[in-house]
């Protein structure tokens, strides 16, 4: 049996409150947390879950966006799918490797990729997995086949898209699609195609919003790509706030590697700066697409030990709020350690 003992200022439970405890951890799950008398300068926090990246895109890192979205993003012409389709297959995998090393050291011990290239380039990132850090793949062009789910750039309401829907769906496959990204044109031809999970809803309307509610579909928004990207000009874009109070159930992604750095420390940050969305929320949000993979993104009791190990000094010695110092004070810098089961 192997067992580990680990002290700190632990954000825990459904609420993420923030507490000085004593964790052990036996054979990759909590399986005890008691208070602890003493402060310890050591937090504790759940590991994030990047709910949507595109990871092959590291190869075009910090491409110059100087032309408009779909000429740089959309299939099958997009200035990323043309250099997708010229990098070699061990370039790509190098790279996916780098990124998901990078995710790993930075807190993220889970993502949901949108896998280009059919069912080659799933294996490829099949091939660059860390078994510490859990993947949920939406295959596309024949990759969601072999994939955990199928992903859909965008709807357009064509019978050929509701037979590739259809097919996945009957094969017990999770299905996602890019929504309200830089407008609202597709966004009734996602609803539509009855997704799982929708991806950016940057220019939802209060109806979409609701209509999201209602039918318990997952959001995940990726702010900082909608601003790099020209999506977002302001803080009502996407609509975080409305989302909450509907009920909606966001996740956080970073979207594409190109443009944007898979760090949910910096996503996080952006988030309660641009938007004021309150700091439980943020952590919700941060870790609450381990549920795609039916796990728990919480510290508590039974969980599996998916673990970020901070050092916490500095703010914890001054801080009123220690669980927004989390994001504004420590970020990714802090991380003194990793767990995974």
């Amino acid at each position: 049996m192997m067992e580990e003992k680990i002290e700190g200022l632990a954000f825990v439970g459904d609420t993420f409150t923030p507490r000085n405890v004593s964790i052990i951890i036996e054979n990759g799950l909590i399986n005890e947390i008691t208070d602890a008398k003493k402060p310890a300068t050591q937090w504790i926090a759940p590991a994030f879950f990047n709910a949507h990246i595109h990871i092959a895109d590291t190869v075009g890192m910090d491409t110059k966006i100087d032309r408009p979205l779909a000429e740089l993003v959309a299939p099958p012409d997009g200035v990323k799918h043309k250099l997708l389709r010229e990098t070699p297959d061990t370039v790509l995998t190098h790279a996916m490797e780098d990124t998901i090393s990078f995710m790993k050291s930075t807190g993220t011990l889970g993502f949901a990729d949108f896998r280009e290239g059919g069912k080659t380039g799933v294996d490829l990132l099949l091939k660059a997995s860390d078994p510490a850090v859990r993947m949920l793949i939406f295959g596309r062009d024949g990759g969601e086949v072999v994939a955990g789910g199928f992903g859909l750039s965008s709807a357009k309401g064509t019978k050929e898209e509701e037979d590739a829907v259809s097919r996945a769906k009957k094969s017990g496959k999770l299905f996602a699609v890019h929504a309200g990204e830089v407008g609202t044109k597709d966004i009734d031809a996602a609803f539509a195609l009855e997704p799982d999970l929708i991806i950016h809803a940057t220019h939802f309307s209060r109806e979409h919003i609701r209509e999201a509610a209602d039918r318990g579909i997952p959001i995940v928004i990726c702010p900082r790509s909608n601003w790099l990207l020209g999506a977002a000009a302001d803080s009502r874009h996407p609509p975080v706030r409305e989302m909450l109070d509907a009920g909606c159930k966001v996740f956080l992604g970073t979207d594409n590697v190109m443009f944007v750095s898979p760090d949910m420390f910096a996503e996080a940050a952006f988030l309660k700066t641009i938007y004021k969305v309150d700091s439980e929320e943020i952590l919700r949000m941060a870790t609450g697409g381990f549920s795609l993979i039916g796990q728990k993104g919480k510290i508590e009791t039974g969980s599996p030990a998916n673990l970020i190990l901070l050092d916490g000094k500095y703010p914890g010695t001054w801080t009123k709020d220690p669980l927004t110092s989390l994001f504004t004070r420590i970020g990714s810098r802090g991380i003194t350690r990793v767990i995974s089961p």
